[in-house]
């Protein structure tokens, strides 16, 4: 890997590039460093991101979470979540690591962005991901508000298409199409309507219980939440547009009655479709 041949174990920041909304604390490349034991998890107190760029090793936690950790895995710390990671014995470790913080990522933990259950996934190739995290934290002219303030823009768009790379990862291709299929079926709406999760996992072959549980796995919902939540977006854009009354609304969706689909349309978004469509038409 061409990345390899330029690779130098180095910190990258003089000092943190912190704004009021969250910033990078700490940065840089490491070379075969001690691991963290099992046995003696750290807390960091702080969120991190580790990507391997040439590494045979392993990643866990407290919730019970065991990984392997090959080259082109990223790991995700949380900051009160006891973790070790590591090499395994006799083998190379090279890795790239970013500790960040601030109410920012508090945020994307709580919409699910970042999420504790899910925090190892792979990112390939190497090379490029390698120079883009690299990118993120580029030498800038003094370390001012400005300057911290573009990086942590460059940061949040690469964690961004990270994160968007592990809701898609899988290492095996079957598994990520069963996994497609689905949330094409169930976000769909076809001429008979919206098609049951029950449907939906006779349509890839899975039982309804098994394909539950897969399904939750991958994407931290289950298929009836995962389907609830595109029902709700499409009355969004409904309302937005304004070509449909509440009543529709709530037919069109197959919701049973308008005083059901506000109750749900407030637990997804906050408000009810009146107060929502106040706030986005005004009045």
């Amino acid at each position: 890997m061409a990345y390899l041949q330029t690779f130098r174990a180095q910190p990258w920041l003089e000092s943190p590039l912190l704004t009021q909304a969250g910033g990078v604390q700490l940065a840089g490349a490491l070379q075969d460093n001690p691991g963290i034991d099992p046995g003696a998890m750290r807390v960091l107190g702080s969120y991190a991101l580790i990507y391997m760029v040439a590494a045979q090793g392993y990643y866990a936690d407290v919730r019970g979470v065991r990984r392997e950790l090959v080259t082109g895995d990223v790991a995700l710390i949380f900051p009160e979540l006891g973790h070790a990671y590591g090499p395994n014995p006799g083998t190379s470790w090279k890795h790239l690591y970013f500790v960040f913080t601030g109410p920012q990522f508090d945020l994307w933990r709580k919409a699910g962005l970042l999420d504790p259950a899910r925090p190892v996934w792979r990112a390939e190739p190497v090379d490029f991901w390698a120079r883009q995290l690299e990118e993120t934290v580029r030498p800038e002219k003094g370390h001012g508000r400005a300057a911290a303030l573009r990086t942590l823009g460059r940061f949040l768009g690469t964690l961004g298409a990270l994160l968007a790379l592990r809701d898609t990862d899988t290492r095996d291709p079957a598994d990520r199409l069963w996994l497609e299929d689905s949330q094409r079926l169930l976000a769909g709406l076809d001429a008979k309507g919206w098609v049951t999760p029950q449907q939906v996992a006779r349509a890839v072959g899975l039982s309804y219980e098994n394909f539950r549980k897969q399904f939750t796995a991958r994407t931290g919902v289950s298929p009836g939440q995962f389907q609830k939540r595109k029902r709700i977006e499409r009355a969004q854009s409904a309302i937005y547009h304004g070509d449909h009354t509440l009543k529709q609304l709530a037919e069109e969706l197959q919701f049973c009655d308008v005083f059901h689909f506000s109750k749900v349309f407030k637990q997804i978004t906050g408000a009810t479709p009146s107060e929502f469509r106040r706030k986005v038409r005004g009045g």
